[in-house]
């Protein structure tokens, strides 16, 4: 498994557990909370900032044992890798986008905070998950 492929798939399974995690810690606090209400900048920060470090750890961990303990870069990115990657950020840019005008569509009709950040929130997990799909998936079948 290349390089590339790897890291799409730690970012997919990563992004995956996060949003889980967040998503968790939340409706926990909506039990006893209005939702609008709950505790949500803490754990959207530590889990987006957790997420990120983990996907570079396990990125660096997983490179090291697959290529036998060296990172020199017998395994570089070629153009079907990039072409990959770019796809994939294409894919995941769109959900991106839609989260962003939806916010702002929040922020107009004066939403409470939480709705708006959840909103961007949502957009930046689908990005991360469905652009990661498109990654593994074209991997595994190849660009068309």
């Amino acid at each position: 498994m290349a390089r590339e492929e790897r890291a799409a798939w730690v970012g997919l399974v990563v992004s995956l557990i996060a949003i889980a995690v967040y998503a968790a810690v939340v409706a926990g606090q909506a039990a006893s909370t209005p939702l609008a209400e709950v505790d949500w900048l803490g754990p959207m920060l530590w889990t987006i900032i957790g997420g990120i470090v983990v996907s570079i750890v396990v990125t660096i961990i997983w490179g090291v044992v697959a290529e036998g303990g060296s990172l020199r870069g017998e395994n570089a990115a070629d153009e079907r890798d990039r072409a990959i990657t770019q796809m994939g950020d294409r894919v995941g840019v769109a959900f991106l986008v839609i989260g962003g005008v939806v916010g702002i569509a929040l922020c107009a009709i004066d939403a409470a905070p939480f709705w708006i950040a959840n909103t961007l929130y949502a957009g930046f997990a689908l990005s991360s998950v469905v652009g990661g799909i498109a990654r593994v998936v074209a991997y595994r079948r190849g660009l068309v």
